[in-house]
C-alpha cells in the first residue's frame, strides 16, 4: 500500500499470533497536486495464522456487511445528507495469494466464494519474484482456471466504455497481477527507482518486465477508480439492500402483482411485530408463573425439610436430657448413701471414743484404790 500510492502510512505489523481474524480500519486523507482523496485502509489481521480456518471469512463478511448496513441506515432517514456522508462501505478488495506455483488453497476458494457478492474482488499474486517466470504464467493459469471451476466471480474491468475497453479488455487478460512491493529507492543507470536488491540482481518495482504493479496501480487509481464506486452501489449494495428490506416484508409488488403500498407494508409489519410481542409476553408471562409455583414448591419442600430437622433434634434433645436427668438421679441416689454410711461411720467412732474413755476412767480408778 506504501508503493502503490507512494507515501507511508502509519502503523504497526501485527503479529501472527492472534486468537482470531481481527479488521483494522484507518482513514488517511491524501492529496496529490489539486486532488484530495479520502482513502480508507482495512487490514485482516491474523486471516489465515488459526489452526482452524473455517469461519476466517465471517469477520470480513460482517464488517462489509456493517458498513453496507450503516449507509442503508442513513439513507432510509426521512432527512438524509448523502452528499456528506462518509461512505465507509468497502469498494476493492485486494486478495492477496501466496506464491506457491501450485494452487489456490481451500481458505482462498471458500473466503472468495463469500466475498464475490460483496465486493469487488482484484486478485493479486504477493511476492512475485519468488517464483521464475514461466512457473508465474503457469501458476496465472491455474489460478484462473479454479476461480472459473469454483464460481467464484472476481471484479473485470469494464469494456463497455470505448476509450477504456481495449486497454482494460488487456488488463483483464492479466489478472490475477503478480506483484513486488518495496519503498526502498535504488540507482539503476542514472535514475532512482523503487526497486528490491538481492545478491543474484535488482527487481524494478515499475518495470512492467519484472512484475504487474503498474497495472494494478494503473487499472485501479487512474482508470477504474469511479467504476469500482459505482459496481459496490449499484451491484453489491444494491443486492445488500434488496435483501434485506425482502427481510423486512418490503416488495415492490404485492402477491396479485398490484403496487406494492408502503403503508399497507408497514401496518403488515406493525401488526406483525405487535402480535410476536404479545406472544413473547405471554410465554415471559407463563414462565415467570411456572418459575414461581416452582420456586415455592422448592421452598415448601425446604421448609418440611427443616421442620422434619427441627423434630429430629427436639426428640434427640429431649432424649439427651432425659439421659442427663437419670444420670443426675443416679449420682444423687449414690450420694445420700455415701452420706448414710459416713454418718454410721461417724456414729460408731465416736461411740467407741466414748467406750474407750469410760475403760480409762475406771482403771485409773482402781489404780487409785490399790495406793
Amino acid at each position: 500500500m506504501d508503493t502503490l500510492f507512494n507515501t507511508k502510512f502509519e502503523g504497526d505489523p501485527a503479529s501472527h499470533s492472534q486468537p482470531g481474524v481481527q479488521l483494522k480500519s484507518n482513514t488517511y486523507d491524501l492529496q496529490e497536486s489539486n486532488v484530495n482523496l479520502k482513502l480508507t485502509i482495512v487490514s485482516t489481521v491474523g486471516f489465515g495464522d488459526q489452526i482452524n480456518k473455517e469461519d476466517s471469512y465471517k469477520p470480513i463478511v460482517e464488517f462489509i456487511d456493517a458498513q453496507f448496513e450503516a449507509y442503508l441506515q442513513e439513507e432510509l432517514k426521512i432527512k438524509r445528507v448523502l452528499h456528506n456522508y462518509h461512505d465507509t462501505r468497502i469498494h476493492a478488495c485486494l486478495y492477496f495469494i501466496a506464491p506457491t506455483g501450485h494452487s489456490l488453497k481451500s481458505l482462498d476458494l471458500v473466503t472468495m466464494k463469500k466475498l464475490d457478492s460483496k465486493v469487488n474482488i482484484i486478485p493479486i499474486i504477493a511476492k512475485s519474484d519468488a517464483i521464475s517466470k514461466s512457473e508465474l504464467t503457469k501458476f496465472k493459469i491455474k489460478i484462473t482456471s479454479e476461480l472459473v471451476s469454483n464460481g467464484v466471480q472476481i471484479y473485470q474491468f469494464p469494456t463497455d466504455d470505448e476509450s477504456v475497453a481495449e486497454i482494460n479488455g488487456t488488463m483483464n487478460a492479466h489478472l490475477p497481477f503478480a506483484v513486488i512491493g518495496s519503498t526502498e529507492e535504488l540507482k539503476i543507470g542514472n535514475k532512482m527507482m523503487k526497486a528490491r536488491q538481492y545478491p543474484w540482481g535488482t527487481v524494478q518495482v515499475e518495470n512492467e518486465a519484472h512484475c504487474d504493479f503498474v497495472k494494478l496501480r494503473e487499472m485501479l487509481i487512474r482508470v477504474n477508480m469511479e467504476d469500482l464506486r459505482e459496481q459496490t452501489h449499484t451491484r453489491h449494495y444494491e443486492l445488500y439492500r434488496r435483501c434485506k428490506l425482502e427481510e423486512m416484508g418490503f416488495k415492490d409488488t404485492d402477491p396479485d402483482s398490484k403496487p406494492f403500498s408502503l403503508q399497507e407494508t408497514y401496518e403488515a409489519k406493525r401488526n406483525e411485530f405487535l402480535g410476536e410481542l404479545q406472544k413473547k409476553e405471554e410465554a415471559m408471562r407463563q414462565m415467570f408463573v411456572q418459575r414461581v409455583k416452582e420456586k415455592e414448591a422448592e421452598l415448601k419442600e425446604a421448609e418440611k425439610e427443616l421442620h422434619e430437622k427441627f423434630d429430629r433434634l427436639k426428640k434427640l434433645h429431649q432424649d439427651e436430657k432425659k439421659k442427663l436427668e437419670d444420670k443426675k438421679k443416679s449420682l444423687d441416689d449414690e450420694v445420700n448413701a455415701f452420706k448414710q454410711r459416713k454418718t454410721a461411720a461417724e456414729l460408731l467412732q465416736s461411740q467407741a471414743q466414748q467406750a474407750g474413755g469410760s475403760q480409762t476412767l475406771k482403771r485409773d480408778k482402781e489404780r487409785k484404790n490399790f495406793f
